[in-house]
């Protein structure tokens, strides 16, 4: 008797089912906030996503803007005019809502879900918040010291410490060369620089409010104009200036000394979501390390033991698009697993990848599509992003269409155009003492200090 399992009896796969365009109703407030709602009965609960465009004007004040922001995030939620925190608290749980503020390079972002009989009441304390919160400086004092430790924590990490250094090579001056603030400047930031920066930077026009749940889209209309209408300032919320990579050469040694493994990043620019080549680049990517079934993870894991979880990937920000990769190694193996990062990569643009890779590859990235917009929660967030980018609702479908146009041919030209090794900008986190001489035989090096273990 076999315990094998006969695998003609598993039927074929089938055509991956086409994502429904979400119906969304969409609006722009006299005030210039511009408002989706995506009607989506059968679960009683709305999400909110309020986005702001939140981003730093320049690399001189982003250092500065990124430490006042970290705070603001956290303080805005001290209190207002007509509500301490512990009734702000009190009546978001009398909803079933905890409301998150989260700030990054681009934006800052109000997160809640909330049961539907409770929409005018949150609303009308996001109003409150948008435009009566006080900082008042004694409360200010420990949110700093707060964000500042988990900032200086943070910071101690590998992972984060690679990221910076990648970042501040490929951007130099642009704002987004600044990843995390240096504590000291958090350690300075104090009522009066928050309410200024949000008296300046938290405006009306040019954000948006996505809302879908259980709601009726007239009188959700309705209930955010009279909760926020009331939310009125001049000026344009500030979104980053275009960012273009640095033209760079060799690898990037950043010394951390008795360091047992290197974390390896490479980084260079990818097509944006409104640019044709997105798809097929969306798919190289998957094929190259974005999922467990990519050639750089049978290469480094499966094959070689070098790492446990390389990855590629391709993200978006609002001034810039990129395809990043992420290997972390063994110190001995340095040399040896960039060497094999690296032979991925050519091969991506030299060869053509199989029809089975693309046909699995595609079916996955259809798929993630669709678990990711499948919740309220996940379509909030996604019509978030897409909104706050200037696309409708509608592009899901068009991307989806033009994921299933891609060839293997359309994967390698995009593969040779973004994914081709001597494009990226490479830089390597470990001790020089041990790795320089392995990177020293694959490219150039320059070493320079970072922190010890």
């Amino acid at each position: 008797m076999t315990s094998g399992l006969d695998l003609s009896l598993i039927p074929p796969l089938g055509e991956p089912r086409p994502q429904p365009v979400p119906a969304a109703e969409e609006s722009v407030l006299p005030t210039g906030l511009r408002l989706v709602v995506v009607p989506r009965p059968g679960v009683p609960l709305i999400e909110l996503r309020l986005r702001v465009p939140f981003a730093a004007t320049t690399a001189a004040d982003a250092g500065v803007h990124t430490a006042r922001g970290s705070v603001l995030s956290g303080a805005i939620l001290l209190g207002t005019a007509t509500h301490d925190q512990t009734a702000i608290a009190e009546l978001l749980q009398s909803h079933g809502a905890e409301l998150s503020i989260s700030t990054d390079p681009d934006r800052l972002l109000f997160a809640t879900t909330l049961l539907p009989g409770g929409l005018a009441p949150v609303l009308g304390l996001l109003a409150d918040l948008l435009t009566g919160a006080t900082y008042p400086d004694d409360r200010v004092e420990g949110e700093r010291d707060r964000v500042a430790e988990r900032i200086g924590i943070a910071l101690s990490q590998p992972g984060v410490i690679a990221r910076s250094a990648l970042a501040a090579r490929r951007y130099g001056d642009h704002p987004y060369a600044i990843t995390l603030p240096d504590p000291d400047v958090v350690t300075t930031v104090d009522g009066a620089a928050l309410r200024e920066l949000h008296r300046t930077r938290v405006l009306p026009a040019g954000s948006t409010l996505v809302l879908v749940g259980d709601l009726d889209a007239p009188a959700a209309a309705d209930a955010v104009a009279d909760a926020l209408g009331g939310w009125t300032a001049s000026g344009h919320a500030v979104e980053a200036p275009p960012a273009a990579d640095l033209p760079t050469t060799g690898i990037e040694l950043v010394h951390r000394p008795g360091a047992v493994q290197s974390n390896i990043r490479l980084g260079g620019p990818a097509p944006g979501r409104t640019d044709p080549d997105l798809a097929a680049v969306r798919l190289a990517n998957m094929i190259y390390g974005g999922y467990f079934s990519s050639r750089l993870v049978e290469n480094i894991r499966e094959r070689r033991g070098y790492t446990y979880s390389p990855r590629s990937s391709v993200d978006h920000q609002a001034a810039g698009s990129s395809f990043l990769v992420e290997a972390d190694v063994a110190t001995e193996v340095t040399g040896p697993a960039l060497l094999e990062v690296w032979y991925e990569l050519g091969r991506m643009a030299l060869l053509p990848v199989t029809e089975g890779e693309l046909d699995a590859a595609r079916r996955y990235v259809l798929g993630s599509m669709a678990l990711s917009t499948a919740t309220h929660a996940g379509l909030a967030s996604t019509l978030s992003a897409l909104t706050g980018a200037g696309l409708p609702p509608g592009w899901l479908a068009e991307h989806q269409r033009d994921l299933a146009a891609v060839t293997v041919e359309r994967v390698q030209e995009a593969s040779r155009r973004y994914l081709a090794a001597p494009g990226l900008t490479a830089v390597v986190l470990g001790d020089a003492d041990r790795v320089a001489g392995q990177l020293g035989v694959l490219a150039p090096v320059s070493v320079r200090p970072g922190a010890a273990e």
